[in-house]
């Protein structure tokens, strides 16, 4: 229970008529009033895609799930830093030259071959270089 706190005040702040779920009007003007600008539209897929009862509503248990999502977002936004600390020739890449400098910073000293070696792991389409996506992924 211990993890869910806070999240029924937020709940609650969006619940207005106090039903315990959150209705696509509900969500839309409660972003509102934080400055979030929804749609209609955007409000009902945003429900529809967490809810797990199939109501049209959040349950506290869907909110939860959409409030802990939000994490994802920043997670992408902390890869994308540490992918162009990576990309310190700024190609949109990680290079193997790139992945030695990057590696020698942190006190790891590699060679060029062992740095290609690594890239080659997790380069899903061989080109030698790893895209910020194939970084994601070994990043997981």
């Amino acid at each position: 229970m211990g993890r869910h706190v806070g999240f029924e005040d937020v709940l609650r702040y969006f619940d207005e008529d106090g039903d315990g779920k959150v209705s696509p009007s509900e969500l839309k003007q409660g972003l509102g009033m934080m400055g979030e600008e929804l749609l209609m539209k955007e409000a009902e897929m945003a429900i529809a895609a967490l809810d797990s009862d199939g109501d049209g509503l959040l349950s506290l248990e869907d909110f939860v799930a959409l409030m802990e999502d939000g994490g994802e977002e920043q997670k992408l936004k902390d890869l994308k830093v540490a992918f162009e600390m990576y990309d310190s020739e700024g190609c949109g890449f990680i290079t193997p030259k790139s992945l030695k400098r990057m590696l020698k910073k942190m006190g790891e000293s590699k060679t060029i071959d062992e740095c290609k070696a690594m890239i080659k792991q997790f380069d899903l389409n061989g080109d030698g270089l790893l895209s910020f996506e194939e970084f994601r992924i070994m990043m997981q």
